[in-house]
């Protein structure tokens, strides 16, 4: 049946940043329901950002576009256009390589849901705002390409 069943799909707030960059997604909790639904060709991801909890570090992809549902609650997209408030039914897309680094915050004190489209990362991830780079090999790095 391709009716998916979130309550069985694992929640994780796992994150592959270094301990320093870290601390603002540790409210995002998110569902891979991209495997859950035998895709492969893109990711999906249910995410639930409790109050206060960032989506990311602000970010763009030089390879992979991304798109963004909300479902509820409220989020401030935060990108190089300066602060857009999303609420249930606004959408945001993220062109790759345009440069323009996004962030949802949760600002708020009431949980934001959304659902985001995108690719698994194969390409390299540009963090504007701290020393990290993220590399098409997976690893993150220092803008000077010293490791963590």
């Amino acid at each position: 049946m391709p009716k998916l069943n979130l309550d069985t799909i694992p929640q994780s707030n796992r994150t592959g940043y270094p301990a320093e960059y870290a601390d603002k997604v540790a409210g995002r909790w998110y569902r891979r329901l991209g495997p859950a639904g035998g895709l492969t060709q893109f990711g999906v991801s249910h995410v639930t950002l409790k109050p206060g909890a960032w989506s990311a570090q602000r970010h763009w992809h030089a390879g992979e576009d991304e798109f963004v549902v909300m479902l509820a609650g409220e989020a401030v997209l935060v990108d190089d256009s300066g602060e857009t408030v999303l609420r249930p039914g606004d959408c945001a897309a993220f062109p790759m390589d345009d440069g323009n680094g996004h962030v949802l915050q949760n600002r708020g004190d009431t949980d934001c849901v959304f659902i985001a489209v995108g690719r698994p990362p194969t390409s390299d991830c540009h963090y504007p705002d701290i020393d990290m780079h993220l590399g098409a090999d997976g690893r993150y790095r220092r803008k000077d390409g010293s490791e963590f």
